[in-house]
């Protein structure tokens, strides 16, 4: 029996194509709604000037364009969406909201509440799997446990998709467009930023692209260099990642055409060692959000509960290193160039994020969650799940992680990864004289080749020895 009308919640779904939630309610219904919330309760935390924001902004004018070009039109709404939808759907009178699920924490304990009050009205709430292949309990072992390692968990999430390709099959929109509730008359503008209250960032200026056209665009880019991707990858000076990681964040962009589109590349016998590799990488971003939602503890604790163990430095001079550390001026060029990249414009190379973290942890003593938090705060793709994940890994204290033995010396990867000192100059020009063999230690240097850096905060050699030590408590066997 066809629903007279629904409701489509967008969140991080922001696009009009390959929509799971946004087919099922046009196949169920006779007229779809769409709606998206500028959510206060996440909102009101930011900075008045956060390229995130702009990103949303300008992505969500292209989905209304979208819409109104398939006949159909956006509502766009200010407020907690635990008010605004039960208060929207009765306003509209519809039978039931369609969304798309979200696996965080706090945004299931969001869902179950609107579900609540939606049901109290008489109405319907269906969620369904959009941001992944395989939801949280789908890839599971032999024996029906949830998987804590990466390499297992990646086999048996690649087997269960050779045994069910169809999980990829495309949701399509056009042929059902005509049940789009047309826009009203007149239909009311979009919100300006300054209507929600804040001002626009650079992201113009750092040309990010934007919406579905800007995800398309980065992807048809990347194709004819993944075959590179397994060596790329790693140097922050090359050209290498895709960066769709905003796109992932936001869903602008379908991931089962992303990995139908590899998946067609590998048949063909195309696209190398580096398509599989950045395959790879999409499964560790499942991996990641399968792990937060079976362990909710790892927002805010280890994975691992004996690392909550590990005392951490504390007081002004630890204050002092981690404002170095944030500002990038640590007097490591490699860790200071990367917080620089990410300070002015939301993005850092996931090497980098590798280095920083374990710089901020294993040479600095500072605990783990300070530096999620700062990523947290200024990355534009930030996604808690992997996050978590990445700081959870440098610390030791996660699933799958860095053994805690292992600590990366800032120097050698900054030779191994930044040879020359590209990427170093570009962020702190005041090193261009040094040669690409004085760049990554500039301390070594004569000092009037640098007199406007600043010298090392602490030793490494001596720092991973007081690492060691601090993390004797965990009893972690070499």
């Amino acid at each position: 029996m066809k629903l007279t009308s629904s409701l489509v919640w967008l969140r991080r779904d922001l696009r009009v194509f390959d929509h799971v939630a946004l087919h099922q309610a046009l196949l169920a219904s006779e007229r779809v709604y769409c709606v998206f919330i500028y959510d206060t309760t996440i909102l009101d935390a930011l900075p008045r000037r956060d390229r995130r924001v702009d990103f949303i902004h300008a992505s969500i004018a292209e989905v209304a364009a979208e819409l109104k070009q398939l006949g159909g039109h956006l509502i766009v709404r200010h407020g907690d969406p635990v008010r605004e939808i039960p208060a929207l759907a009765a306003e509209l009178g519809v039978d039931a909201v369609f969304c798309n699920r979200d696996y965080e924490p706090q945004a299931i304990e969001r869902d179950a509440t609107v579900e609540r009050a939606l049901d109290a009205a008489g109405r319907k709430f269906h969620s369904y799997k959009d941001q992944v292949i395989f939801e949280c309990g789908e890839v599971l072992s032999q024996n029906g446990g949830v998987f804590s390692v990466f390499t297992p968990y990646k086999n048996a999430w690649l087997k269960k998709l050779a045994a069910d390709p169809s999980v990829l099959a495309p949701y399509n929109i056009e042929p059902h467009a005509a049940r789009l509730a047309p826009p009203p008359s007149p239909a009311p503008a979009l919100p300006t930023l300054a209507e929600l209250g804040f001002e626009p960032s650079n992201l113009a200026e750092l040309k990010i692209p934007t919406g579905m056209s800007g995800a398309e665009k980065l992807f048809e880019d990347f194709l004819p260099r993944i075959a590179d991707y397994n060596v790329a990858r790693d140097f922050p000076a090359v050209k290498g990642p895709s960066y769709l990681s905003i796109h992932f964040r936001f869903g602008t962009l379908s991931v089962r055409h992303l990995v139908r589109t590899v998946l067609d590349l590998q048949e063909r016998g195309a696209g190398g060692e580096g398509a599989a590799v950045w395959l790879s990488e999409l499964i560790w971003r499942e991996f990641y959000a399968m792990i937060l939602y079976h362990n909710p503890h790892v927002v805010g604790g280890s994975f691992k509960p004996a690392y909550d163990a590990i005392q951490w430095e504390t007081g002004p001079e630890a204050d002092e290193l981690f404002a170095a550390w944030c500002e990038g001026r640590t007097g490591y060029p490699l860790v200071d160039a990367a917080m620089l990249q990410l300070n002015q414009t939301g993005y850092m190379h996931n090497r980098l994020r590798m280095v920083t973290a374990c710089f901020l942890i294993k040479d600095l003593g500072i605990d783990w969650r300070r530096g999620e938090a700062y990523f947290a705060l200024h990355l534009n793709d930030f996604d808690l799940a992997s996050n978590n994940g990445g700081w959870q890994w440098a610390s030791s204290s996660g699933c799958d992680a860095q053994p805690y033995f292992r600590i990366f010396n800032p120097i050698t990867q900054s030779e191994k990864f930044d040879g020359e000192g590209k990427f170093i100059r570009r962020y702190l020009p005041q090193l261009a004289q040094l040669s690409a063999k004085e760049i990554h230690a500039p301390w070594l240097a004569p000092r009037m080749l640098a007199p406007d850096y600043w010298p090392p905060v602490v030793m490494h050699d001596e720092a991973r020895k007081r690492t060691l030590e601090r993390y004797e408590v965990v009893k972690k066997p070499a």
